[in-house]
């Protein structure tokens, strides 16, 4: 009993405690509701004793200043001061705009009243109102500044708000409007109402007044057209230059027109074309030598850029760049060094952190900077074309004069005499002067008389701070880096000024102290290395778009002395500093100065391939031992592998071949390729082929056959026309037969794989197309040249130099030019060209556009060199990209295809690195032999004798005599290909020909003769005649490159035979 009653006991208690709690939180609740409801009835009551407060300020503000006025009728000035303080305190943004604007149009008008009753200003004399006034004018002119930003120019209707505002704005900032002023009483009272102007402009300034200015005129200058007019826009610039002349040009104040108002992008050159007005007032107040004198602090400097960032402090810079134009014939005379140079170069450094190399997640693509670390707004992107344009002032010819005017100076000053002109007095014809030339170069001279300009000197720093200026704005300034450099190249001889000035240095154009700068500087980051680098990168421009006429013939600044001595002193430094590691081998392909001084070397280097200006072994330097530097190559030390891959041309062409065969000598062991005399060998490849369809089994069997297999051993049995195989010869021959049988048909013109040029050169033909598998074949064609070449086998192929010049990669590098390339394709679009390029008049009269247009079969086919080319007529401003377009389009776009499958499959086979180490006529030597006079001596002594043939025999002596005696040049060479099916020899001598030359001797037939026989070496041997051969004819065998002699028994008739055999092909056989 007791447990239940505890049970109901506590049940009890738990329903009182929830009664009691239920009833603490009703009471809880209303007391809550209570204290909603008042503050719910207290809020709308504030809410309509506001709105009555409004409706009666507004409504007695609308009576006075809303309703119609009657002309006569002047609203007293202390009156609509007490209505507008009013109105002032309920002031709403969006519902007083309307008042605001005709409160601003009275308070301007009463400026013009003389009376203090009637004129605003009479306010503030007023003791009572004076203090309030101020801080009453300031607050209004700050709604005027907020409603400024709000306003759209484009729209009419805000056009009209907007010069209300700015009327406003200038009426209270300054006392020249103010009529009641111009009374005597009020004259005294002038430099206290200046100062009030002073303290309220500032006040504006405090709050941001100039950073809205610059809104508003980025919101009405930077659209796709400018919608300021002039009056609003000369009433915003000179609203944003009075606080700096009230504050008297104080840095503070400075900095912020700088930052606010002159990164406004292109300002100046919207002033100049709607307000020139205001350019006087920036000319008058000196304000670009003190922002200039601002900048040149590091302090100031990186205050302002930080502020801006890279976008708007580009902006700036251009900004600066057209003042110093307007000012080129004032203050920037005594400014540009050091003070404009250093501060443009460290606003060009500044903003090159923010450039990028490449596209990444953190980089934008920018018209000016190229990929960029901050993205840019439509309003910037719209702009940027006449940023350009202010840029472009930097490198034009005004300033470009003035910046550099101290070179011709300094030039002058020295005395050092131009060695080219010194050569050139001594010397009668360019043979002559050559050898004059290689003197200078040899012994520089005696210096004692000669005032030398050193490395670190005044006049030295000085040209090279200018140039540091143009390379850090070539390196900032990526996309305009063309225009850079044109406009440096063709200002004034300013180029060749350079170029004088780099002969002043010292012998050898200061060559030693260079390197001893460089061994210093590693990294050629200092001025001098600057100035260097400009120099290269320059003229690597001005020989790129330099046609033979002007650089052979008119030779106009340049001569052809200065090109020989340019290239010997680049080959040195560039030697001589990689051979003593004076650059670091880890960042040698980032480092600006030897890629300038590299890439404009090969350019010359690739100019005197195509067209010899230089004298014999110029380009070899006596200062390398070739043993000593091979052994250093083998021991694998860096700096010898970098020159030969750099600079390979500095090593005798022999050198390098044999470097080549040594590479394919080592490929082949490491690969474990057998050799080819072991035909055996389980790495061989056979593959059989009927004589009629050679180019067809080849690919077959041979077009998916993997490189490394290709490479090594292919063994070739031939199916004769009735089907039977034939038997081959254990030596190299049948496939040689076949390689060159190949080759001989695929580069017939007539199957339409390659072309002809005007010369006889090949290239691939644009309609090969109409070709089944045409692509294919032509990596097929590559991969049996490689072979060729790969086993030394020379094959009378000569290919057109630009398309070896693609076989070699050389149109992926920066001193290739495609315009050098076109003579070897098309010489007469060359000279049309040319003529495009040096038309006097104006070229739009020509009636030409960015296409061209083909016959393909028949039909006319259109392909534009640009996006919308159609459409784009060529004119004298681009002309010279017109010329490169259509030189590139010839020569790589319409074979692009074709050329890249050729070059995979050459490629496949040998490795580019090799073929690095050879010229465009190198490489064709490579493929095709040497261009020397064939060495008999040489032939002689790698003959092979056969059938009792040998050296001391009777008419082996007749035949050596005959070549050598009797037949000219063209015939030994046709004896060579006689024997041999190629004209040249093989590069490094008849050593390396393969097979090697042989001659066996013959007495029958050739359908009799079954070779060496007991008897034949026998009687060949005791030179006994079985029956007189006086009626054959010599016979080779190409395959094998080997001569079949009679045994002629008269030297006049062996003469006789062999003339007429290698002339008319009689007895000419493949088999």
């Amino acid at each position: 009993m007791l447990k239940y009653y505890t049970q109901d006991l506590t049940r009890s208690v738990k329903r009182d405690f929830l009664r009691e709690d239920a009833a603490r939180e009703e009471r809880a609740f209303e007391k809550k509701r209570d204290t909603a409801a008042l503050k719910i009835q207290s809020f709308i009551k504030g809410v309509c004793a506001r709105k009555r407060f409004r409706s009666y300020i507004v409504k007695e503000f609308d009576s006075l200043v809303l309703k119609p006025q009657n002309e006569n009728a002047k609203i007293p000035g202390i009156q609509l001061y007490h209505s507008t303080t009013r109105l002032l305190l309920i002031w709403d943004k969006k519902q007083d705009k309307e008042r605001i604007e005709k409160l601003c149009s009275l308070l301007v008008d009463s400026l013009q009243e003389e009376k203090a009753q009637l004129s605003y200003i009479g306010v503030a004399l007023n003791r009572e109102h004076s203090i309030y006034w101020i801080a009453h004018i300031k607050k209004l002119l700050w709604i005027c500044c907020q409603y400024l930003e709000d306003v759209s120019p484009e729209l009419s209707a805000d056009a009209r708000s907007l010069l209300m505002y700015l009327r406003t704005l200038i009426a209270f900032t300054s006392t020249s409007t103010w009529a009641i002023l111009k009374t005597p009483a009020m004259e005294k009272l002038k430099p206290g109402m200046n100062k009030l102007c002073a303290n309220i402009i500032g006040d504006l300034v405090t709050k941001g007044f100039l950073a809205t200015l610059k809104r508003v005129l980025i919101k009405g200058l930077c659209g796709a057209k400018a919608s300021l007019k002039q009056i609003s826009l000369s009433a915003l610039f000179t609203l944003a230059l009075r606080p700096l002349v009230l504050a008297e040009f104080s840095d503070k104040l400075l900095s912020m027109f700088l930052i606010n108002i002159f990164s406004v992008p292109a300002l100046l050159l919207h002033l100049s074309s709607t307000s020139p007005e205001c350019l006087n007032q920036l000319v008058t107040n000196e304000v670009f030598k003190r922002s200039m004198i601002l900048l040149s602090t590091e302090q100031n400097l990186r205050i302002v850029f930080n502020t801006l960032e890279g976008n708007y402090a580009l902006c700036l810079l251009a900004n600066l760049i057209h003042m110093a134009h307007l000012e080129k014939d004032y203050s920037l005379k005594e400014l540009y060094f050091p003070t404009f140079v250093c501060v443009v170069s460290r606003l060009l450094e500044c903003c090159q952190k923010y450039v990028g190399n490449k596209k990444s997640e953190v980089t934008h693509w920018h018209p000016v900077l190229g990929w960029f670390a901050q993205g840019l707004d439509s309003q910037l992107h719209s702009s940027m074309p006449l940023v350009r344009r202010q840029l472009s002032y930097l490198w034009a010819a005004p300033l470009v004069s003035i910046l550099l005017s101290d070179l011709n100076q300094t030039v002058e000053e020295t005395g050092v005499p131009d060695p080219v002109v010194a050569a050139a007095a001594s010397s009668s014809g360019q043979n002559n002067l050559n050898a004059m030339l290689k003197k200078v170069l040899e012994r520089p001279g005696k210096t004692s008389n000669i005032k030398y300009v050193k490395l670190g000197s005044p006049e030295c720093t000085r040209v090279a701070m200018m140039a540091s200026l143009y390379q850090t704005a070539l390196s900032t300034l990526t996309q305009l880096k063309l225009d850079i450099l044109t406009g440096l190249c063709y200002q004034n001889g300013i180029l060749h000024l350079l170029w004088q000035f780099l002969w002043t240095l010292g012998p050898t154009c200061g060559l030693k102290s260079f390197l001893s700068l460089l061994d210093v500087d590693s990294h050629g980051t200092c001025p001098e290395f600057q100035m260097l680098t400009l120099f290269c990168d320059c003229m690597n421009h001005y020989i790129t778009i330099l046609d033979d006429i002007e650089m052979y013939e008119q030779q106009k600044p340049f001569r052809m002395g200065d090109y020989v001595l340019m290239s010997n002193f680049l080959n040195q430094f560039a030697y001589k500093a990689v051979l003593t590691g004076l650059f670091d081998p880890k960042s040698l392909n980032s480092n600006s100065l030897f890629n300038a001084v590299h890439t404009l070397l090969l350019r010359l280097y690739q100019r005197d391939c195509r067209r010899q200006f230089t004298p014999d072994g110029h380009w070899l330097l006596k200062d390398i031992r070739i043993s000593t530097f091979t052994s250093d190559l083998e021991k694998g030390k860096k700096a010898n592998q970098i020159i030969l891959q750099k600079m390979p041309h500095i090593i005798p062409q022999d050198e390098r071949v044999q470097i080549f065969r040594r590479n394919v000598a080592n490929e082949k062991s490491s690969l474990g390729i057998a050799d080819s005399s072991c035909h055996h060998s389980s790495s061989s490849t056979l593959i059989t082929i009927h004589r009629s369809r050679i180019v067809e089994d080849g690919y077959r069997q041979l077009a998916a056959l993997p490189a490394q297999s290709l490479k090594g051993v292919v063994r070739v049995r031939f199916v004769n026309e009735q089907g039977l195989l034939e038997a081959g010869i254990d030596q190299d021959g049948v496939f040689k037969e076949f390689l060159e049988e190949t080759i001989k048909r695929v580069f017939d013109p007539s199957l339409n794989l390659f072309r002809t040029t005007a010369d006889e050169r090949l290239y691939p033909s644009p309609t090969s197309s109409l070709q089944d598998n045409h692509l294919q074949l032509f990596e097929f064609v590559g991969r049996m040249l490689g072979k060729a070449m790969y086993e030394g086998i020379i094959v009378d192929v000569p290919f057109a130099s630009f398309f070896l010049s693609q076989l070699l990669g050389s149109q992926h590098q920066a001193y290739y030019s495609s315009i050098d390339e076109l003579p070897s394709l098309d010489d007469d679009l060359y000279r049309s060209l040319t003529y495009i390029k040096h038309h006097v008049g104006d070229v739009s009269e020509l009636d030409l556009n960015f296409s061209i247009d083909q016959d393909f079969l028949g039909k006319l086919e259109t392909f534009e060199l640009v996006p919308g080319g159609k459409a784009t007529p060529v004119t004298n401003e681009n002309k010279i990209n017109y010329v490169h377009l259509m030189a590139h389009f010839r020569m790589h776009t319409q074979i692009r295809e074709q050329t890249t499958a050729f070059i995979k499959g050459f490629r496949s086979i040998i490795n580019l690195e090799w073929l690095s180490l050879f010229s465009t006529p190198e490489v064709q030597r490579l493929i095709s032999g040497d261009n020397a006079p064939l060495d008999l001596k040489d032939l002689r002594r790698n003959t092979q004798y056969y059938g009792g043939f040998h050296d001391s025999h009777k008419v082996i002596g007749w035949l050596w005599d005959v070549l050598e005696n009797d037949f000219s040049e063209l015939e030994k060479r046709s004896f060579l290909k006689f024997v041999t099916s190629c004209s040249k020899p093989p590069l490094l001598g008849f050593t390396h020909l393969e097979p090697p030359f042989s001659i066996r001797c013959v007495e029958v037939g050739d359908d009799e003769d079954t070779g060496d026989t007991i008897g034949s070496v026998i009687r060949g041997f005791f030179t006994i005649r079985k029956k007189d051969p006086q009626h054959r004819l010599p016979t080779s065998s190409t395959c094998f490159n080997l001569l079949k002699l009679p045994n002629y028994q008269r030297k006049s008739t062996l003469r006789e035979k062999l003339r007429y055999a290698i002339t008319s092909n009689t007895g000419f056989e493949l088999s």
